[in-house]
């Protein structure tokens, strides 16, 4: 064999090899890890190999890794190294990986999940097919369940960072890779118990959390620009009832008619609805109240907030609502910030977590006792005085120079 075929490999160096003849095939033998090659097929497809002599079985046994540069070659070297582990330890992992040909692979897991955990038990599993369409289908759809390691999970959980955003600019976070992580982990554990779960050793990103709300003087032009003859009627009212409710997204969007009582003025989202499982009273402040006296006079609908769309309710407004940002000069504000805009305010002009925790439907063991001894009446006068200290941002736009201790 040529010393030319063998040299430690880089990216450089493998970037450079040009393809053999017609129906030929050439091979490369990486100085820095016993085993790994690359083979180069004619039509340029490169693949990187484990290739190493057995004693148990006295004869050489090959085991294809990866294709190269979808796998980089650190991942390459690390899943080399895995294989000599297993050859060491007995295994025939040419045997092995003919198994591995005719098991199941992560789609038919999937698929099996979604009938037997994931529609009878969760309400976000549509939310669980759009995550695996867009970042599990394509990359490790039809990859065997044994073909599953920490490195190649690692290596996967790294590459969605890299991957450009479909809408806007930039590449996909790493808040989203790690609730991508999160679901295959779910996966393995709910579908195959006895088996040790490769995804467990798989550190997630570290994530900072947002503390993002709207000051004084964005809440002003908050305010003029809903009030605008631009801003449609549907939008403007979901704005301030999720402003001046603090409740999450999806229970604004289906919000119904038979959840509100105006007549004891509070909206109850039911427990199937609630993210914490349990049924949730809402208190509904006198601007709330009249937007939603007046939306019950001009509407047929089981709904608050009629959609065209297939579920029967307004869907996320996410153009609507960049249109509206940026006519009120809003920068880096999501929809999601007025819910914590409700809590900041109630914190700011001096209530207690326990009360915010109570108006937002956070729970934990600790406050559990707690929020079951709360009444509305205090997170009532709580909510009432945040509303009213952001409506008087519309007149005093720089700050508010003094809250209630």
């Amino acid at each position: 064999m040529s010393t030319d075929n063998k040299f430690t490999f880089t990216d450089t160096r493998l970037r450079s090899i040009s393809p053999p003849a017609e129906k030929k095939r050439a091979y490369y033998f990486d100085t820095k890890t016993a085993g790994l090659r690359l083979q180069v097929t004619s039509n340029g497809t490169m693949t990187f190999q484990f290739q190493i002599w057995d004693k148990k079985r006295g004869k050489p046994v090959t085991r294809s890794l990866g294709k190269y540069p979808a796998y980089s070659i650190n991942t390459a070297r690390e899943l080399a190294v895995e294989e000599m582990v297993k050859v060491t330890n007995g295994v025939d992992i040419e045997k092995e990986a003919h198994q591995l040909r005719v098991e199941d692979t992560l789609d038919t897991l999937f698929d099996r999940w979604l009938v037997q955990f994931a529609k009878p038990h969760k309400r976000s599993w549509q939310e669980d097919i759009r995550r695996y369409e867009l970042y599990f289908r394509k990359p490790l759809g039809k990859k065997r369940l044994s073909w599953f390691s920490p490195t190649v999970i690692r290596a996967w959980h790294n590459k969605i960072t890299t991957v450009q955003k479909q809408r806007g600019t930039g590449t996909i976070s790493q808040a989203t890779a790690n609730r991508a992580l999160a679901l295959l982990s779910t996966i393995f554990n709910q579908m195959l118990p006895e088996h040790p779960n490769p995804c467990r050793s798989v550190k997630k990103f570290r994530e900072e959390s947002r503390d993002r709300f709207l000051q004084p003087d964005e809440l002003k032009r908050l305010f003029e620009a809903l009030h605008d003859e631009k801003t449609p009627e549907i939008l403007r009212d979901y704005i301030i009832v999720s402003l001046f409710t603090g409740a999450r997204r999806a229970n604004i969007l289906s919000m119904r008619w038979d959840e509100i009582s105006l007549e004891s003025k509070t909206w109850t989202i039911p427990g199937k609805k609630s993210k914490n499982g349990t049924a949730m009273k809402v208190p509904l402040l006198e601007e709330t109240l009249e937007i939603l006296q007046r939306r019950k006079q001009h509407t047929r609908s089981f709904y608050v907030f009629p959609g065209l769309g297939r579920t029967g309710h307004y869907t996320e407004p996410k153009k609507a609502w960049k249109s509206l940002a940026a006519r009120a000069d809003l920068h880096d504000i999501r929809l999601h910030d007025l819910r914590r805009t409700m809590g900041s305010w109630q914190t700011m002009t001096g209530a207690s977590g326990t009360i915010v925790g109570k108006t937002l439907g956070h729970k934990s063991p600790e406050a559990t006792a707690v929020y079951a001894r709360l009444n509305l009446d205090p997170v009532r006068a709580s909510m009432e005085l945040a509303v009213q200290a952001m409506l008087t941002s519309q007149i005093l736009p720089k700050k508010i120079h003094k809250f209630k201790e």
